[in-house]
C-alpha cells in the first residue's frame, strides 16, 4: 500500500499579478507548508510570458529553510536553458536541499504568447520538444559521468564535467505532464508523470500508458464552505492568472470549489484512479490561511492507503530520472 502525497506551489504568479515584489513572504510560506505537513513545496516557470521569481532561485532559498519537504518545479521550460548550465543548476540546488529535488519539466505550448516568448530568448519553437527531450538526455549523463561529449540535433560539445554532483545518483528525478500522443514520450523518458486532466476517468484511462512511472496530479482549488462564493473567488483568480475564462480553463484543467469534504472526496476521485502525489495549486488571495485551512480539514482525510501496484511517488532517498510537460492545444494548459 502506498500513501497519498500532498505538494503545494508557491504563489509566484499570483504575487506578480498583484504587483508584490517582495520574495520572503513565499519563504515563509514554505516553512508553512511544511510545518503543517505538506511534503512537498513546488515553484513555477514562465519568464516572459507569465512573469514571476525565478522558481531555481525561489527553491535554493526554501531549501536552506526546510529540511523534509521535497522542493519541485511546475513545471520548469527546459528548453529555453542550455542543459549544460541547466544540469549545473539542478545538480547544485539537489546538492543545497540534501536530494530534495524533483524537476518537474515542460516544452511549451503552441500558442503565439508562448512562442513569443521562446523567440525573445532565441530558441526555435517549433524544435522544443525534440529539444527538450535531447536536453534531458544531455542533463542525465552531466549527472553520472565525468566528462561527457556529445553530438545531437541540437548540442554539441566535448569534455564537459559538471560539478557538484547532484546529491542523488543519477540526479533528480525528472517529472512530465502529457496527455494523448505524449504520453509514449513520457513514458519513455519520464521518472513521473505531473498532468492536470479534468477528469478522473481521463487520469486513470492515460495513467495506463505511463503506469511505471511516479504518478501525481497538478490540481487547483478553492476550499470555501460557501460553494457559489468559492466558485466566484475560483474565477477571480483563474481569470486573473490566465487571462482566460473560468469556462474554458476548467475544460483542459484540474479544478475545484467546494466545502472541505467536498474538496477532500474530488481529489480522492484521483487518487481513486491512481494519483499519489498531488500539487495544489490554491485560487486565493491569503495564501497563509488557505494552508492552514488545507491542512486541517481536507489533508487529513487524503492520508490513507491507495491501491497496491503503483510506483512509489518518491522519498529523497531514491534515486531515479525523468520528465516534461504535454503538448497542448490550448495556452490555458500551461500553469
Amino acid at each position: 500500500m502506498t500513501t497519498t502525497r500532498l505538494g503545494y506551489l508557491l504563489p509566484t504568479r499570483d504575487r506578480a499579478v498583484h504587483g508584490d515584489s517582495e520574495l520572503a513572504p513565499l519563504i515563509d510560506l514554505a516553512t508553512r507548508a511544511e510545518r503543517l505537513g505538506f511534503d512537498s513545496v513546488w515553484a513555477g516557470d514562465s519568464p516572459i510570458t507569465r512573469p514571476r521569481a525565478d522558481p531555481l532561485l525561489v527553491l535554493a532559498a526554501a531549501a536552506a529553510v526546510t529540511h523534509r519537504v521535497q522542493l519541485g518545479t511546475a513545471v520548469l521550460l527546459a528548453a529555453l536553458r542550455h542543459p549544460i548550465l541547466l544540469a549545473h543548476q539542478l545538480a547544485t540546488l539537489d546538492r543545497l536541499s540534501d536530494g530534495r529535488l524533483i524537476a518537474g519539466m515542460g516544452a511549451g505550448f503552441p500558442h503565439r504568447n508562448t512562442a513569443a516568448q521562446f523567440a525573445a530568448l532565441g530558441v526555435d519553437f517549433d524544435r522544443r520538444t525534440t529539444r527538450l527531450t535531447e536536453s534531458i538526455e544531455v542533463m542525465r549523463r552531466l549527472w553520472t559521468e565525468r566528462e561527457v561529449a556529445y553530438q545531437g540535433r541540437h548540442f554539441d560539445f566535448r569534455d564537459v564535467t559538471v560539478a557538484p554532483r547532484p546529491a542523488r545518483p543519477g540526479g533528480p528525478p525528472v517529472w512530465l505532464a502529457g496527455s494523448g500522443p505524449a504520453l509514449r514520450r513520457v513514458a519513455r523518458v519520464a521518472d513521473g508523470w505531473l498532468p492536470y486532466p479534468p477528469s478522473p476517468a481521463t487520469y486513470a484511462e492515460e495513467l495506463a500508458t505511463v503506469r511505471r512511472l511516479t504518478p501525481a496530479l497538478y490540481a487547483t482549488v478553492c476550499v470555501d464552505s460557501d460553494p457559489e462564493r468559492g466558485r466566484a473567488r475560483l474565477r477571480a483568480s483563474i481569470e486573473r492568472y490566465y487571462n482566460a475564462s473560468l469556462e474554458r480553463v476548467e475544460t483542459v484543467q484540474a479544478t475545484f470549489a467546494g466545502s472541505a469534504a467536498a474538496t477532500a472526496g474530488w481529489l480522492r476521485s484521483y487518487t481513486e484512479a491512481g494519483a499519489r502525489h498531488i500539487v495544489v495549486r490554491f485560487a486565493v488571495d491569503d495564501h497563509a490561511e488557505a494552508l492552514d485551512q488545507f491542512a486541517d480539514q481536507v489533508l487529513p482525510a487524503l492520508r490513507v492507503g491507495s491501491t497496491p501496484g503503483h510506483p512509489d511517488p518518491g522519498v529523497p532517498t531514491t534515486p531515479t530520472q525523468s520528465a516534461e510537460n504535454p503538448d497542448s492545444r490550448e495556452e490555458v494548459r500551461t500553469r
